[in-house]
């Protein structure tokens, strides 16, 4: 079953399976928004028994899906690429802002409450996200005491240790390896991960890069990794809320 919901002025894609619910799930969206391909992912995880919901974070900046699905495909185009950067920029801008980043772990937290009061959901809830969602995965755990669990795709997380140090979640994170500007850090995020007793793994796979489980996009997308990537993450989850 699924429906459209609204929580604290955050529109929300709720997708809930026909069987017994193992409990809650948030799929945050890449940075193109929440579109047919997030929509599709959420239904995908409510078929393996949880209640999700696919907050729509970014269309009061005009970032929507009727804005970015072509300039998607053009920024993973070479022979575009170029070319449509200077619109990405221009669309992009809003979510630099300050305040921004503030104001959407706050929706998010929000959100994080209203699933977490759901009778079906038994308390417990995790985090899937994607890109911009990836990164926001990680904002949420280091937020949420009560997350349990998290599983960020090609996420950035620059928090401290400090910082790091308030995560209770175990973190399984996915990359591909031709997305050198976060493949790189990973090695210094793991030690801080580990420094701050953080139960953090994460998973390279090699020949793909940014966005390598986005099907919807011929550029980006790999197969092989996309598989795998989900099979880990169903395994992950069955053992986090098995607890």
């Amino acid at each position: 079953m699924t429906e459209n919901i609204t929580i604290n002025e955050s529109p929300v894609y709720v997708s809930k399976p026909e069987r017994e619910v193992k409990g809650g799930l948030i799929v945050i969206h890449e940075v193109w928004g929440l579109n047919a391909h997030i929509r599709e992912v959420a239904d995908r995880y409510a078929k393996e028994g949880y209640v999700v919901y696919a907050p729509d974070l970014l269309s009061h900046t005009g970032i929507e899906e009727s804005t970015t699905a072509q300039l998607q495909q053009d920024l993973f185009n070479p022979e575009k690429r170029n070319e449509v950067q200077p619109k990405l920029r221009e669309l992009m801008a809003p979510i630099q802002a300050p305040e921004f980043a503030n104001d959407t772990v706050k929706s998010l937290k929000q959100i994080f409450d209203h699933l977490y009061g759901l009778e079906e959901t038994k308390q417990k809830v995790g985090v899937v996200g994607f890109c911009f969602g990836g990164t926001y995965s990680y904002n949420l755990a280091v937020t949420e005491p009560r997350l349990i669990a998290a599983v960020p795709y090609y996420g950035h997380a620059d928090q401290t240790v400090d910082e790091l140090k308030n995560i209770q979640a175990p973190i399984l994170a996915f990359y591909g390896e031709k997305d050198e500007a976060l493949v790189s850090k990973l090695p210094e995020l793991e030690n801080r991960m580990r420094e701050a007793g953080v139960d953090f793994s994460y998973q390279v796979y090699a020949d793909c890069g940014h966005a390598f489980f986005n099907d919807s996009n011929p550029y980006a997308y790999n197969e092989q990794a996309s598989k795998d990537s989900w099979k880990r993450a169903l395994e992950f989850l069955q053992t986090s809320f098995s607890r």
